[in-house]
């Protein structure tokens, strides 16, 4: 399968950087660019593209908005965040926009080119240095939030144990190994678990657990 992407970037050299690079892959095909959040509005409900690659800093509308609107309509692409600035208000602001993954435009080519195929296939990625901010944003909390009871009265014991081990970061085959099950089954739960909490991908999740003090940096997890 090829996957589509839409190029999102204010600035042309790196446009076209990014398409001569996703040239030389036969299972990815760049079908537009756009110069701005607005244009890629545009482009991308007249394009659909599979994925898009999205600058932050841009003119007339940036990429945070940009990608909460993508996200929000009826055949959301997957988002992935490509920025120079790895500052903590474009990580939690692209986050919470609906980003399927944030990575930092210096990151190894063949890191880009997976980054692409992984968002595509839906799961969540996010560079090493965007997890640790992440996690340390909420370790410094002087208002730790407290876990919520009532988010989880839906899981069934299983399924909570899944997103534990998701909002921890472990991969579908990780949690496999870990729980001693196959990975159809982890997969089936973590569909199951998405669907009930109204969660797009694992980002969510992982955000949704750390604002609900559901997993807390520096203390053992455990949902109760």
């Amino acid at each position: 399968m090829t996957v589509r992407v839409l190029i999102v970037d204010d600035q042309e050299l790196i446009r076209i950087g990014f398409r001569l690079l996703l040239q030389t892959r036969d299972d990815l095909e760049v079908v537009g660019e756009a110069a701005d959040g607005r244009e890629a509005l545009a482009r991308a409900a007249e394009l659909r593209p599979d994925v898009v690659l999205m600058d932050v800093r841009m003119p007339r509308m940036d990429g945070v908005e940009a990608t909460a609107r993508l996200t929000a309509t009826d055949r959301p692409p997957r988002v992935l965040i490509l920025t120079t600035y790895d500052l903590d208000e474009y990580v939690f602001g692209a986050l919470r926009a609906g980003a399927s993954g944030f990575l930092l435009k210096d990151a190894p080519r063949e890191r880009l080119l997976e980054a692409i195929r992984v968002v595509h296939q839906g799961e969540a990625l996010l560079s090493p240095s965007v997890t640790r901010r992440l996690i340390e944003d909420y370790a410094g909390r002087t208002d730790p939030v407290r876990p919520s009871s009532d988010l989880l009265a839906a899981l069934t014991p299983r399924e909570r144990e899944m997103f534990l081990l998701v909002a921890q970061g472990l991969s579908n085959p990780e949690i496999a190994a870990r729980l001693v099950v196959t990975e159809a089954t982890v997969k089936s739960h973590i569909g199951s678990v998405f669907a009930k909490l109204h969660l797009r991908d694992r980002v969510q999740a992982v955000v949704l657990a750390y604002e609900h003090g559901i997993v807390v940096p520096g203390r053992r997890p455990g949902l109760h």
